[in-house]
């Protein structure tokens, strides 16, 4: 075999490493090649990096192992305690919640209540304002029918649960909010918001309502009592209308377990007592008045001469006049001066033809000098129904209309009624 020509490497021979390998017979050999040494060296670092790399890991594993396993501790206690914590800021919230819709249950309950009694209000107040209407009493101040408004809903119990409650057009509560986060407005704030503001409505048409009643009493008293110093004047009172007999031994029979007295110290019910009294007190005024004659006989014929002492035409001496008389030409027509009953109807000698009518209570008129009587004894009349034509019957110098009032028979001066009752005409409905 021809030798291969020979390496040189700055003019020096390199030597080659050779491995034989022999097995039987068969011999073998191999180059080592610098390349191969390199290659060898790299495994062999390699694999002692990794041996190394290795035995380290096995001997370092617990350690590694319980690190990680202290850090998985401490995130799931970290874990657990942002858990419990939320839970109890839950927990606050529900107890808040609860405790909110206690609060809100109660003000819906005497927001309730308050509108029930306003509403009943109004249905005693209706029959009592039916009366006073008809009574022709007018109150200063009008009593005001529509529910008032309050942020664009009604001021009553619905409007405001429905306020409360985020109804259409109101905007949603946030009641609950986590992790720690600010909380909004609660439902119980905005109960005690919006309760409040319906409160001060309700409070306002109560006040109204108290204050309109006050003022019808005081139309009504105040008409009550002109009525009854007119009265008074003429010499009646209302009180001899309504009064009772005196009382029996065994009308004074009373008794009974002792209870303690009850205050009543609501203003709206003493206001309605103080305006029923009122109204009544005005009914039995015009009642009384009404009984009594107080119209004109002959509204259209003047008065020619009056009530009191005069010369006699006839006899030409001073005699006492009991009534006053009208112009009036024959044929005109008579008409009584308040209801009653005729107790006369007929000649009466100087009186001619005459109609006496009994109101009641002692008073009596008469309408004298009549040429026609229109009415018979028994008759029931009214006011200004008529009862004669005047005329120049009986003593008399001429037509004309003789007119009395008399009181237990004896005569009163009939001006004293004509007066009155020009007065009270302001005052009868």
């Amino acid at each position: 075999m021809a030798e291969r020509p020979e390496n040189r490497i700055f003019g020096k021979r390199a030597k080659q490493h050779v491995v034989i390998f022999a097995s039987g017979d068969k011999i073998r050999h191999m180059t080592i090649r610098p390349w191969m040494a390199a290659v060898t060296f790299c495994f062999a670092g390699m694999f002692t990096v990794g041996y190394l790399a290795a035995t380290s890991y096995l001997v370092l594993r617990d350690d590694l192992i319980g690190a990680t396993m202290a850090r998985q501790a401490r995130m799931q206690h970290d874990y657990e305690d942002r858990i419990s914590a939320l839970r109890a800021q839950v927990d606050r919230v529900t107890s808040r919640q609860l405790l909110d819709q206690q609060v809100v249950e109660e003000k819906v309950e005497k927001l309730m209540q308050q509108q029930s009694a306003l509403s009943a209000r109004h249905g005693k107040l209706d029959a009592l304002l039916s009366r006073a209407e008809n009574s022709g009493v007018e109150a200063t101040t009008p009593l005001t029918e529509e529910t008032p408004v309050i942020d664009g809903r009604r001021a009553d119990a619905a409007g405001a649960i429905d306020a409360i409650m985020g109804g259409a057009g109101a905007a949603p509560l946030k009641t609950t909010q986590l992790a720690y986060a600010a909380t909004s407005e609660s439902v119980a704030d905005r109960a005690d918001r919006l309760f409040s503001k319906v409160t001060l409505s309700l409070k306002d048409l109560e006040h109204e309502q108290i204050n309109r009643i006050q003022s019808l009493t005081a139309g009504a008293s105040e008409t009550a009592d002109a009525i009854q110093t007119i009265l008074r004047r003429t010499g009646f009172d209302v009180a001899e209308e309504t009064a009772e007999k005196p009382a029996t031994d065994s009308d004074l029979a009373i008794g009974g377990p002792f209870v303690e007295p009850v205050a009543f110290t609501d203003p709206f019910e003493e206001s309605i007592n103080d305006l029923d009294v009122a109204l009544e007190r005005l009914d039995s005024a015009r009642r009384t008045a009404r009984k009594l004659p107080f119209g004109n006989p002959s509204p259209q014929s003047s008065i020619t001469s009056r009530f009191g002492n005069r010369t006699d035409p006839f006899l030409g001496r001073l005699a006492l006049h009991a009534g006053i008389d009208f112009r009036a030409r024959t044929g005109t027509e008579i008409h009584a001066t308040g209801a009653g009953t005729v107790v006369v109807a007929g000649r009466n000698g100087g009186y001619g033809n005459m109609v006496e009518i009994d109101h009641g209570d002692g008073l009596t008129t008469r309408y004298a000098h009549l040429s026609r009587v229109l009415v018979k004894v028994g008759d029931h009349v009214d006011e200004a129904d008529p009862v004669g034509l005047s005329g120049t019957t009986g003593r008399s110098t001429g037509p004309h209309l003789h007119y009395e009032v008399r009181r237990g028979g004896k005569a009163i001066d009939p001006m004293r009624f004509l007066t009155a009752g020009m007065k009270l005409t302001t005052y009868m409905d």
